[in-house]
């Protein structure tokens, strides 16, 4: 007896040992489908994971870091623990002139302020960058432009306004070439900014508006006074690499104590990025060993349920044998009945996978950015035959023994 794949008697054979025992085959159908779909939706996953975590550090160069002055924490050279101390505009001349390694460096400092257009008013803060700025921290410029080098040079008062003081003070009104008060100071607005992540330093970008430094050191008898200030690396390097030369040159210059490391506040965005990357590379090696946990949890079930199968029709495999059935056709209508099983719920626990990731992307969506919460078509194929695959071998064992039983035996089996 020739057994033919695409015979309809074979299928309507197949459809009805399947469905012999519904409980045992939705179970194993069940237990396939999960672990297709957990696969799926943690390969998939990951990635959408990924992108949404780094979202928050967008708007930052990813081999940067920002450093402040803080109180020192030991006495040295006459000077008493406890003492607070101010950066400087040499000291930043200086670091960007001696530490070769660093691309850019861009000063800040910042104060509580209320913005004034006529009658409105609002209550926030005002911060001072040079032209270097947008090249470390690059906000989102929706109308106009950023602070440049010029404005700098000649102490411009101008001023980009947060996306949502303008609105405060505005309304729907874009308030380009219009006047914002501070101070009793008047500037004039040449852009609107607003923040590319949750992430900030020491202000929000879309709350404050940000003038030129040098306009802010004369408006607030600053001197050379420099808060704070953020930096990127050359290709090559990572601020690690220079944060002790930049300690011990900011030590020398305003006698801090060599070991007082907590003396100056610091923020490296390059380590977290690396974290993120850390934590996902454990993600993955996670989703890894949970998929080929739910994998081989399926496969085991389609195993068993290959040997019951056997195990009941022991005297239907005799007749076929005494009728003149070949072994490879035995083999192959038990194996037929394990990919079948294996094909319809593997293709539906990919299907549902699927549906999730695509709410978890329209669900996490922002701004237009959807993340990758996706299967690549390549995936699901590759989960789906590696599922065909294993679940084929499975049923071979059964089926094998399948081949193996005497017409005789069968006959008088019970």
């Amino acid at each position: 007896m020739k057994y033919q794949f695409f015979d309809i008697d074979n299928w309507k054979e197949i459809s009805a040992t399947l469905s012999r025992n519904k409980t045992r085959t939705f179970l194993t159908g069940f237990g396939i489908f999960w672990g297709t779909a957990m696969l799926a939706l943690l390969w998939g996953g990951a990635q959408g994971l990924q992108d949404l975590l780094k979202n928050n550090f967008k708007g930052f160069s990813t081999n940067s870091a920002v450093m402040w002055s803080w109180r020192t924490t030991i006495p040295y050279k006459g000077y008493e623990k406890g003492r607070y101390w101010n950066m400087t505009v040499e000291d930043i001349d200086a670091i960007r002139n001696n530490i070769t390694e660093i691309a850019e460096i861009s000063p800040m400092a910042s104060r509580s302020a209320t913005m004034k257009h006529g009658i409105k008013s609002y209550a926030n803060s005002i911060q001072g960058v040079d032209g270097n700025y947008i090249d470390v921290i690059t906000p989102k410029i929706t109308e106009g432009r950023f602070i440049n080098d010029s404005d700098m040079r000649e102490g411009k008062k101008v001023c980009v306004i947060g996306q949502h003081a303008a609105a405060e003070l505005f309304g729907t009104t874009s308030p380009l070439g219009k006047y914002v008060e501070v101070n009793n100071i008047y500037y004039k607005v040449i852009g609107i900014s607003a923040r590319q992540s949750d992430i900030r330093f020491n202000v929000d970008i879309e709350e404050c508006i940000t003038i030129p430094l040098s306009t802010m050191r004369k408006a607030y008898n600053l001197g050379n006074f420099v808060e704070e200030f953020i930096f990127t690396m050359k290709q090559g390097y990572v601020p690690a690499d220079v944060k002790p030369r930049i300690t011990r040159m900011l030590g020398k210059r305003h006698s801090i104590h060599p070991d007082d490391d907590r003396a100056y506040g610091y923020f490296d965005v390059s380590e977290q990025f690396k974290t993120v990357d850390n934590l996902f590379t454990g993600i993955n090696v996670l989703a890894l060993f949970v998929g080929l946990g739910s994998l081989l949890a399926g496969i085991i079930g389609i195993g068993n349920i290959m040997w019951i199968i056997v195990k009941e029709r022991t005297q239907e495999i005799g007749v076929r044998r005494a009728i003149g059935a070949k072994p490879r056709d035995i083999i192959v209508q038990i194996l037929s009945e394990g990919v079948v099983l294996t094909s319809i719920a593997g293709m539906a626990g990919i299907c549902f996978a699927v549906l999730i990731l695509s709410i978890a992307a329209i669900a996490t969506s922002t701004d237009g950015v959807i993340f990758r919460f996706q299967l690549e078509f390549s995936h699901s194929i590759a989960i789906l035959l590696t599922f065909l695959v294993l679940g084929t071998m499975a049923g071979l064992i059964p089926s094998v023994k399948a081949m193996r039983i005497k017409p005789i035996e069968a006959l008088n089996d019970k």
